[in-house]
C-alpha cells in the first residue's frame, strides 16, 4: 500500500516519510502541504548519473527535466549531484539562474520560444537551445548575429512512434506540435537550412516520444529512426550529429498495479540499443542525452490534506472532502490519473473503505480520485496522497483564488520549508486596486 520505501508506518500508527510523522507534519506546516523526500531525489539523481557514465561514457550528463517540478531549491538539488537541466520556459530558465544552476547545462527546450525567451538564453550563455521549428531557427539565428554570438543547438525531431501512453502525454507522433517529422521530409529540410546559419552550431537532434512509458520497445524504435536518420543526414550533407537527445518519459507507479522500473536497468538497455542502432545505420556512436524528470521526483513527494465531510449517498458513492484538490493536483482531472491515497493518522488501519476524494472548489470535476480503496475517515484527519512529487506543485494554479502549498524538504530527520505557503495577500500582489 505505501509503494516506496521511504513510506512507513510508525509505532502510532502514523504514515510517515523519510523516518517523520506526516500528522505532526501536518500540524506543524498545516495543509495542504507538498512533502518531498530530499534524500529521494538524490538518489535517484545518483542512480540516473552513475548508470548514465557507466553505460555511455564519462561525458554522459542526465538532464533533469524540470518542467516536474521546478522550484529554486530543486535546482540546488539537481546541481550538486551533477546533472544537467532542461527548461522549457523563460520561468524556468529565470529561476534556474536566480539559484546559481550553471547556464552552461542548461538544455533549453519549448515548441513556441518566443524572441525575448531566445534573448534571454543567449544573454544567459545557455549552453543548448533546442530549436523546434523553422520559425524559430530563424529568429534564434537573428537574434544571435544581433548579440554577434554563435549559439550551440539541437533540433527537434518527430520519429513518429506511438509510446502506448496517455494521448495528452504522447510527444513523438507525425501530428504532433512539437519537432519536425522524419517521414514528411520535414526533418531534413530543417536540418539543411540550420546548417547553412552562420551563427547557429547545429551539435545533433533531441526527440521525445511521451511520459510514463514503462515498455523499453519505444525507446528502442526511437534510437533505430533517430540513428537512421542521422545516417541520411551524413549521406545527403556530410554532417554527422555527435549528440543525441532521446529526452525521458520513463514511468513511476502511483498504485500497486503499476509496474516498477530499475532505472539503471533501463539506462543500460537503452545504451545497448543505440550502440546496435548506431552499428546498424553504419554511424559513430553519438553522445547519448537523457531527460529523467517525474522518475527523479515523483515518488519523493506526497501532499497532506485536511479532511473536511464525509458524505455516504446509499446506493451510489461515498465522498471525502479535503481542503484542496484541482488547484494543487489537476492531473486527474486531465488525465484521470490514478492514485494511492491513505488516512495519515491511521495508516496502519485496513483500507476497507472505498471513497471518491473530492476537493473543495466549486466545480464537480474537482476531483483526486474516485472508488478508492482507503480507511473510513472523520472530520479532522490527515489524508495524503502519494506519488505526487511531479506535476502537482508544476501545474498548480488559484483556481476560486486558492493560495498554493508549500514545499517542505525532509532529510536527516529534519523538515524545513523549500517554498513558503502562498498568502492571501500573495493573491492580491499584482492587483491594481
Amino acid at each position: 500500500m505505501l509503494l516506496y520505501p521511504h513510506l512507513n508506518v510508525n509505532e502510532k500508527g502514523h504514515l510517515t516519510i523519510g523516518g517523520l510523522d506526516t500528522v505532526a507534519l501536518a500540524a506543524e506546516f498545516g495543509t495542504p502541504a507538498y512533502i518531498m523526500d530530499e534524500t529521494v531525489i538524490r538518489a535517484n539523481c545518483r542512480t540516473y548519473l552513475t548508470a548514465a557514465k557507466a553505460a555511455f561514457g564519462a561525458e554522459a550528463l542526465p538532464l533533469y527535466a524540470s518542467k516536474a517540478l521546478c522550484f529554486a531549491g530543486i535546482y540546488r538539488i539537481v546541481a550538486e549531484e551533477g546533472l544537467g537541466v532542461d527548461c522549457v520556459s523563460g520561468g524556468e530558465l529565470y529561476t534556474a539562474a536566480k539559484a546559481g544552476f550553471p547556464a552552461a547545462r542548461i538544455y533549453f527546450h519549448g515548441n513556441n520560444k518566443t524572441d525575448a525567451d531566445l534573448r534571454q538564453a543567449m544573454d544567459m550563455g545557455v549552453g543548448t537551445i533546442v530549436v523546434d521549428n523553422t520559425d524559430e531557427l530563424e529568429a534564434l539565428e537573428s537574434i544571435a548575429e544581433q548579440l554577434c554570438k554563435t549559439q550551440r543547438i539541437l533540433l527537434r525531431i518527430t520519429p513518429g512512434i506511438d509510446p502506448h501512453t496517455h494521448r495528452a502525454i504522447q510527444t513523438g507522433n507525425v501530428d504532433s506540435k512539437f519537432g519536425n517529422a522524419i517521414v514528411t521530409g520535414g526533418a531534413m529540410a530543417i536540418t539543411k537550412k540550420a546548417l547553412a546559419c552562420k551563427r547557429l552550431q547545429l551539435c545533433g537532434f533531441h526527440c521525445h516520444i511521451g511520459s510514463q512509458i514503462f515498455d523499453i520497445d519505444p525507446f528502442r524504435d526511437a534510437a533505430d529512426i533517430m540513428l537512421r536518420f542521422i545516417a541520411d543526414v551524413r549521406r545527403e550533407t556530410g554532417f554527422l550529429a555527435e549528440e543525441l537527445n532521446l529526452g525521458g518519459g520513463l514511468g513511476v507507479p502511483y498504485t500497486d498495479e503499476d509496474p516498477r522500473m530499475d532505472y539503471a536497468s533501463a539506462v543500460t538497455d537503452i545504451a545497448a540499443v543505440a550502440k546496435a542502432a548506431a552499428e546498424r545505420a553504419g554511424v559513430p556512436m553519438p553522445r547519448i542525452i537523457l531527460e529523467p524528470g517525474r522518475s527523479l521526483v515523483a515518488a519523493a513527494g506526497i501532499t497532506l490534506y485536511t479532511v473536511g465531510s464525509v458524505k455516504e449517498i446509499p446506493g451510489f458513492r461515498n465522498y471525502i472532502s479535503v481542503d484542496g484538490g484541482m488547484p494543487d493536483n489537476p492531473r486527474y482531472a486531465l488525465y484521470q490519473s490514478r492514485y494511492t491515497a491513505l488516512i495519515a493518522n491511521r495508516a496502519s488501519e485496513p483500507a476497507d473503505y472505498r471513497a471518491t476524494i473530492a476537493g473543495r472548489c466549486c466545480e464537480s470535476g474537482d476531483l483526486i480520485g474516485e472508488d478508492m480503496p482507503i480507511q473510513r475517515a472523520v472530520r479532522g484527519d490527515i489524508l495524503a496522497v502519494l506519488t505526487t512529487g511531479a506535476y502537482n506543485f508544476a501545474m498548480a494554479s488559484n483556481y476560486n483564488r486558492l493560495p498554493r502549498p508549500p514545499i517542505v524538504l525532509v532529510r536527516d530527520g529534519a523538515a524545513r520549508v523549500a517554498v513558503r505557503r502562498e498568502s492571501f495577500a500573495d493573491l492580491l500582489r499584482n492587483d491594481i486596486i
